[in-house]
Order: structure tokens, then C-alpha cells, then sequence
């Protein structure tokens, strides 16, 4: 469970900073609610927004499969991937509201993470 908090802890400060991206934009571009128009402002609360609708059903599996032993050097492996891709959509988004090539690897990244982990952990039930 170390290895999973580890990667749980990373990706709460990764989710953590988007979203102080977003109160300090709010702020500095005087917007209370909404984007008020904001290109930048648009594409920092998708962002952050993004990171929140998949990263913890990633971590809830990661969790699941640590209390499943599954091997150490496979949590570490989907957890860096999991990092790497969050951080590279972030940066992908942040920079171009069209397709980059850190939004495409991020969120191709995401997935595949998570296709992953889905798969063996349905492969793990059913071989029980």
C-alpha cells in the first residue's frame, strides 16, 4: 500500500496545483463563476477538471491492485505511467486548447494505464 499512497500523494499535488492555477486566474481575471470568456482561464479549469474525472478511478485501481500483491515493480510501473501521462496532458492542454502532442500522449497514456489495470484486475477475479 506504500508504493500506491506514494503515487496517490504525487498525483493530489498534481490535481492540488491545477486547481490553484484556476483560483489564481479566477482571481487575477476577476471571474467569480464560469470563465468569463477566458481563453486561458477555459483551458486551466479543463484541466484541472480532466485530472479529476480520471485520476481517481486510475488510483482506486492502483489501490486495488497493491491490496491484490500485485508486484512492486508493476505498481511503480503504473503509477509512473499514470504520472507521466497526467503531467503531459496538463502541460499539452495548458499550452493549446486543440490537439498537441502532450494531450494526445497524456490522455492515450490514461488510458492505455487504465485499460491495464482494468484488464488485470477483471483476469485476476475470474482466475480465482
Amino acid at each position: 500500500m506504500l508504493i500506491a499512497g506514494f503515487y496517490i500523494a504525487l498525483l493530489t499535488l498534481l490535481v492540488l496545483l491545477l486547481a490553484m492555477r484556476v483560483m489564481w486566474l479566477r482571481n487575477t481575471r476577476r471571474v467569480g463563476l464560469g470563465t468569463g470568456g477566458d481563453p486561458d482561464l477555459t483551458r486551466a479549469i479543463r484541466v484541472h477538471a480532466n485530472a479529476v474525472e480520471y485520476v481517481p478511478l486510475a488510483l482506486l485501481m492502483l489501490v486495488a491492485l497493491a491490496f491484490e500483491q500485485t508486484r512492486n515493480t508493476w505498481l511503480h510501473v503504473f503509477g509512473i505511467t499514470l504520472v507521466v501521462a497526467r503531467v503531459l496532458h496538463a502541460f499539452g492542454l495548458s499550452a493549446y486548447a486543440g490537439r498537441s502532442f502532450g494531450r494526445v500522449l497524456g490522455a492515450g497514456l490514461t488510458l492505455l494505464v487504465m485499460l491495464a489495470m482494468a484488464i488485470l484486475l477483471i483476469v485476476r477475479f475470474a482466475t480465482r
